[in-house]
């Protein structure tokens, strides 16, 4: 639940203007590629939705459950390794290669569910640590399997396509995944599934109380977003064209996903979006102009520490908390549409908008969870 009054008005324009400019913004990225053709711009293009649909995939667990995983870039690695294998396996080449996606979905999914079974049984710190150890073991499964191809990874079917055009296959199925995502993102944050996550956040021992399964619910929610990131560590892939265990499964992948999200407002539909479309490019330019390669591994670090001592709820949370005030400021006598609780900000900022939802959720939470 949001801070904003229950019984203030929305104005119809606002209504309108969310989902317009949702349409708008997908209206440019379906452009984009036929507008900048430069080779180094869409490759950069198409790794920043990769990233974006990654990040919004973590903050349907992560962000709508307030549970921290640092041990996503498992299902990123798996899903990378899972097409490679079938492509090598099954001689699939070229457009093929994209149906191999759901293989990897379905390998994310299958991880997801003994390793959410063993993880979510513990509270949020203690989890943070155990998918730090799943990751580990992982990274060091793929670096001793003959199968992955030991340290020396496994190679990626060549595409034969045009060269003039070669991105755009990438930047369009990796624009589709973002879409899928964000949708879901929207439908399951109004779902009361989504409220049902948002209690389990917001304080779990009462949810449960209220009647919420707080396991079946955190894991479907963990399975969700495996399912998810699976499918972009199999498009990245594809799209690099070699997988390594040590950039397959990476630590600095689930450092920038957190990046991502806390920077744009975790637990928001938008805000992984916005954080990804910022970091991701950035990234690719110091990279790309500085010969230092951990020029921007220091900088995300100091991002990180910047955004949770100075930007704690995130830039859109933050931003729609400013506006809101303006406008309140501009009103006759300079009082709000109506009354505005306090929402102070928590001093773990893991968890956001402390009590909203369970507060709010009432019979809704008792029948969802019964």
């Amino acid at each position: 639940m949001t801070g904003r009054a229950t019984g203030a008005p929305v104005p119809a324009l606002a209504r309108a203007w969310r989902p317009g400019g949702a349409l708008a913004f997908l209206a440019v990225l379906a452009v984009f590629p036929q507008v900048i053709t430069n080779a180094t711009v869409t490759t950069i293009a198409v790794d920043t939705l990769i990233f974006a649909a990654s990040a919004a995939a973590w903050n349907i667990f992560s962000g709508f459950s307030g549970y921290i995983s640092l041990g996503h870039a498992v299902f990123f690695g798996a899903g990378a390794y899972t097409v490679g294998i079938a492509a090598r396996a099954w001689h699939t080449a070229g457009d093929g290669v994209f149906a191999l996606l759901l293989l990897a979905a379905a390998v994310a999914a299958g991880l997801a569910v003994p390793l959410g079974l063993i993880a979510l049984r513990v509270r949020r710190h203690t989890f943070v640590v155990i998918t730090i150890a799943f990751f580990f073991i992982a990274q060091l499964t793929a670096t001793n399997l003959s199968v992955t191809g030991g340290s020396s990874g496994i190679l990626a079917p060549s595409p034969n396509w045009d060269p003039t055009t070669f991105n755009d296959p990438f930047y369009y199925v990796a624009l589709a995944l973002l879409g899928v995502t964000a949708a879901g993102s929207w439908l399951i944050r109004g779902s009361r599934f989504g409220l049902q996550l948002r209690a389990i956040r917001d304080d779990e021992e009462r949810a449960a109380g209220l009647g919420v399964r707080a396991m079946p619910v955190k894991l479907t929610a963990f399975v969700i977003s495996a399912i998810i990131t699976g499918m972009a560590g199999g498009l990245w892939f594809y799209f690099i064209g070699q997988a390594v265990p040590q950039f397959a499964f990476d630590p600095l992948f689930d450092l920038s996903v957190v990046v991502m999200a806390f920077f744009g407002g975790l637990g928001t539909i938008s805000g992984p979006i916005l954080g990804a479309l910022v970091i991701e490019p950035a990234q690719q330019w110091l990279t790309l102009q500085y010969s230092s390669e951990y020029l921007s591994e220091i900088l995300l670090g100091a991002l990180f520490l910047v955004v949770i001592l100075g930007l704690p709820r995130g830039v859109i949370p933050t931003a729609a908390e400013q506006i809101a005030k303006i406008r309140a400021r501009r009103r006759p006598g300079g009082a709000p549409d109506g009354p505005t609780p306090p929402t102070p900000a928590p001093a773990d900022p893991a968890v956001r908008e402390t009590g909203p939802a369970v507060r709010e959720a009432g019979p809704a939470v008792r029948e969802a969870g019964s």
